[in-house]
């Protein structure tokens, strides 16, 4: 076995590793409005939010592109893959950090971070600064901010047009609509997160010599993504489960429901439209802060929220910085 294909199955096994930890990291993105609010059972609701994400990572091919071709530009051999290895290790390593203390953190951010951060330690390689800025850090912190305007917006707009309607009724019926909302969710949570983890696996086939683009994705590679994903997403991340469906506001199905459709609409657009690799984090946790602020400012529990805008804020260089550390210690197993 050559030491380029021991190399690329190495990177490929953390990648897989990572995209694990992002489906138990992340599960709460798909689920945790409509657990909170009663609306599937916890299971149920992580069976779901698995196979939505299964699908979802087959829809996903732009968004993988962005991140195979547009984030680093590596050459072929060995040491680049040492990079990436880095790069994925410590993105790992924030995610089960955050997991831990119920923070729900960017997993995207934390591959973005990691994979820079190896790469600007590294004497090899560079990093593209300008589709980082357009692609990374632009919707970063537009994406929470459109979030929280819209969830407050369709929020208002469920109120108005519902104004009149007998309170239980209206409670059952949202109920039911959140399993439309979060299935919605789930497959845009797939769309979004396996499609990095496939840009990953493309990017090591292509320093490994394995293939000759960034952009092409073999089938294995999206089934394999899906799979860990959703097998991650099962497992469920009970922890953030609790901050994202609790903590933050006491979530009702129509708030619920408001969150969940803001949230994978914007997951859609961006996907589809923009082909920018943004955070369901992100997006999901500022529209719920939005919809709770339609109650009053005051229903919304900000020093959670500002706990969860500084694990925001800190993603990208801690991953990154974690990452330069195992860069050096691995370092000499690509060589």
């Amino acid at each position: 076995m050559s030491a380029e294909l021991v190399a690329v199955l190495a990177v490929i096994t953390a990648a897989m590793v990572f995209d694990y930890t992002n489906g138990f990291h992340d599960a709460a993105n798909a689920i945790a409005t409509s657990v909170s609010t009663r609306a599937l059972t916890p299971r149920v609701a992580l069976a779901m939010a698995a196979v939505g994400n299964f699908i979802g990572a087959h829809l996903g091919t732009k968004v993988a592109q962005t991140v195979g071709e547009g984030l680093v530009k590596l050459p072929v051999g060995v040491p680049s893959l040492g990079i990436v290895f880095a790069g994925v290790l410590g993105a790992i390593a924030w995610n089960l950090i955050t997991w831990y203390f119920g923070l729900p953190s960017s997993s995207s951010h934390a591959l973005f971070g990691g994979l820079v951060g190896a790469t600007t330690v590294a004497s090899i390689g560079t990093v593209q600064w300008a589709n980082i800025a357009h692609k990374v850090l632009i919707p970063m912190v537009l994406s929470p901010v459109v979030g929280l305007v819209l969830g407050f917006v369709a929020m208002v707009a469920l109120m108005w047009t519902f104004r009149r309607g007998h309170p239980g009724k209206l409670n059952r019926g949202f109920r039911m609509a959140q399993t439309v909302s979060a299935a919605f969710m789930a497959v845009g949570h797939g769309t979004q997160d396996a499609a990095k983890t496939m840009g990953i696996v493309v990017l090591a086939l292509y320093t490994g010599g394995y293939q000759s683009t960034t952009t092409e994705i073999p089938q294995w590679v999206y089934w394999a993504s899906a799979t860990m994903l959703a097998a991650g997403t099962y497992t469920g991340g009970w922890r953030i489960i609790r901050t994202l469906g609790r903590k933050i506001i006491d979530l009702g199905p129509s708030e619920g429901f408001a969150a969940e459709m803001v949230a994978s609409s914007v997951l859609y657009f961006n996907a589809w439209v923009l082909k920018a690799p943004i955070s369901t984090t992100h997006t999901i946790t500022s529209a719920i802060m939005g919809v709770g602020a339609t109650k009053r400012l005051s229903a919304v529990r900000w020093n959670v929220a500002g706990n969860i805008v500084i694990a925001w804020v800190t993603t990208f260089p801690a991953a990154a910085f974690i990452a330069c550390l195992l860069y050096f210690v691995t370092r000499p197993l690509f060589t």
